[in-house]
């Protein structure tokens, strides 16, 4: 009996509900099914990434027969005759077409990039990112005829990334940004900006030559465009407070997005001064400027408020002091704090409690804050509650299964969960169960041990009975989970993992460093969440081939998975991976004794996606494959 016809509206409606994976899988399944596939709908800020190869070319000509606007990553061109044959093809079929065009870890010449750019009339978004060998002989651009012809490519451009550019000019520099004259968010992160004469210091601060892009060509440019620009990234660059401070002050500039992350020089002052010229920043990166203290976070909170995001990470000298005018931010739905080693949280729950309107917090990060406690974060989860959607606690070395009962209850909403390195939490925190008090009276005939000498009781089959049917959350009531990290939590067993690791929409996993953990807790994590596409399992000695065998044959996702020093894990374990895993693009097997680089080879060839295998020092061997 033959299938019943399906009108092409009724596919698509169908294949709406599906993973965009599962998506690509039924599209093979015949002819209607494809052209379903094809609706606009699935097809909106579509970006395509691949390597230079001849494969590469039939590809970008079936992405110009659809006509449908996208987006290009195009990694490893040089000047090859190959390469130029994909620019070209690239411009004939896409041409007016393409939306956005980023080139990394290519060296390709002036030429070839000239002779593309011409056709891509519709282009909004152009990264140029450590492109070097453009840009090196400082020519670039240098014939009028070029310049008419790019002027005319990118009249719509808005965003430009030079960033990373070792060799980037003056002459150069002007070049480029005269052709792009609605240009919204430009970055520089990474460039050698020469600062000029310091009247504050009375030193040289840099030469000004036109060999680097200069302040004074930088400032023209945001003076000529004050209008447009609205996004500016200078991380790690060696601008001045006083360089920050004339930016902040050009007239008609109005940011709303500022990077200045790993900018060392920058002071107090400088931030109170930018703070209080760009008030409708909202979004702000700070993180590694480390002179920065808690003055800046007061000018932050008084100031900026529209601010969104704000990151101030491995800013070492900020305490808990402004934390609390921070948290009456109404619109702050961001905040990282990771690595700002002397916060505690106190000044983040009093913030939080305030009755004005105040901080709805979507993702927060307190990795590395070693001074955050369970009392902390049992408040903290209470008021942040339904909003929150990251969290991350790696390296929160005291925080107990206390702080674990509490997220579970209070973080309905999670989707990004980390608590690698809190090795505090046990199968007890998983479960949301109490461990049971442990009898402190001593025995008549046996002196009372020492805390030392005292284990953690483990969880027997009598007190999951009780976990199944108690009303406590644990961990299970994050249904929505898509990223969860537990590495080095050493306390978990497959006791937990087990019972708790059910989440349908999890994607990314890492259990690495767990070494009580066996096939069990592997096979019931592919059991139940089949939709990973990223699992770690790296230091686990009891993953054996038989859990391999057992568990890939049920994570079809799975693109990239990490088993270093993973000892019972050999050969077959490739040879299952070759036979399950056709969409992997990254392995890890280093220090793997019993895996061989022949087999290494042997999988590559078999495998179309995968892009690097890690297998430094397996079977003795130091050896790492990058496709």
């Amino acid at each position: 009996m033959e299938s019943p016809y399906l009108p092409t509206e009724i596919i698509t409606y169908i294949l709406s509900y599906l993973h965009v994976t599962d998506r690509k899988e039924a599209s093979l399944v015949c002819k209607s099914w494809y052209e379903a596939s094809q609706d606009h709908q699935f097809q909106k800020n579509a970006t395509f990434q691949f390597p230079v190869s001849t494969s590469s070319l039939d590809f970008i000509r079936a992405l110009g027969a659809r006509r449908s606007r996208c987006g290009l990553v195009i990694s490893h061109l040089d000047g090859s005759r190959l390469s130029r044959q994909v620019l070209s093809e690239v411009g004939l079929h896409l041409g007016p077409h393409l939306d956005s065009l980023a080139l990394p870890g290519s060296s390709i010449t002036e030429s070839s990039l000239l002779s593309l750019l011409p056709h891509l009339t519709g282009l909004r978004k152009l990264d140029l990112h450590g492109l070097d060998s453009l840009f090196m002989s400082g020519a670039f651009l240098s014939r009028q005829e070029h310049r008419r012809q790019v002027e005319n490519a990118l009249r719509n451009l808005e965003e430009l990334d030079l960033s990373d550019l070792r060799y980037l000019s003056d002459l150069s520099f002007n070049r480029l940004t005269s052709c792009t004259p609605r240009l919204r968010s430009l970055a520089l992160a990474g460039c050698h900006i020469a600062f000029e004469f310091d009247p504050y210091r009375g030193s040289p601060v840099g030469s000004g030559s036109s060999a680097l892009v200069s302040l004074r060509n930088l400032l023209n440019l945001l003076q000529k465009q004050a209008s447009t620009i609205r996004s500016l990234d200078l991380s790690r660059t060696s601008i001045t407070p006083e360089s920050i401070r004339s930016i902040a002050q050009v007239p008609g500039l109005r940011l709303d997005d500022l990077s200045l992350r790993g900018c060392k020089e920058l002071t107090d002052y400088s931030i109170e001064i930018l703070c209080k010229h760009q008030k409708g920043l909202k979004t702000l990166d700070l993180g590694a400027c480390t002179e920065l203290t808690s003055r800046t976070v007061l000018a932050v909170g008084t100031e900026l408020k529209e601010l969104q995001s704000l990151s101030l990470s491995q800013d070492w000298k900020i305490t808990d002091k402004g934390l609390i005018e921070l948290m009456v931010l109404p619109c702050l739905s961001t905040l990282d704090l990771s690595e700002c080693l002397h916060i505690s949280g106190a000044d983040l729950v009093k913030g939080l409690s305030s009755p004005k309107p105040r901080a709805q917090l979507q993702a927060l990060s307190l990795r590395n804050c070693s001074y955050i406690r369970d009392a902390v974060m049992f408040s903290l989860t209470q008021l942040l509650g339904s909003k929150l959607r990251k969290l991350d606690l790696t390296s929160c070395a005291y925080l107990t299964d206390l702080s674990v009962h509490a997220i579970a209850n209070y973080l309905p909403a999670l989707v990004v969960l980390r608590l690698g390195w809190c090795k505090e939490i046990s199968d007890w925190g998983l479960l949301g169960m109490v461990e049971p008090t442990k009898n402190c009276e001593p025995s008549d005939k046996e002196p009372p041990s020492l805390p030392f000498q005292e284990k953690p009781r483990l969880v027997t089959e009598e007190d999951l009975g009780a976990f199944r049917d108690q009303e406590r959350a644990s961990l299970l009531a994050l249904r929505g989970l898509q990223e969860l990290d537990l590495s080095a939590c050493s306390k978990l067993t497959d006791t937990s993992i087990t019972q708790v690791l059910r989440f349908p929409d999890l994607q990314r996993l890492s259990l690495s460093m767990l070494p009580d953990i066996s096939d069990d807790s592997l096979v019931s994590v592919a059991l139940h969440c089949r939709n990973l596409t990223s699992l770690a399992l790296n230091f686990c000695p009891h993953i054996s081939d038989q859990g391999m065998a057992r568990a890939l044959p049920l994570l079809h996702r799975l693109q990239h998975l990490f088993l270093a020093c993973c000892d019972a894990v050999t050969n077959e374990t490739l040879s299952i991976i070759a036979l399950h895993c056709d969409r992997l693009r990254t392995l890890d097997v280093s220090m793997c004794k019993d895996i061989t680089v022949h087999q290494v080879d042997l999988l590559q060839s078999r495998l179309p996606f995968l892009e690097k295998v890690q297998c430094r020092f397996a079977n003795g061997t130091d050896f790492t494959m990058v496709i």
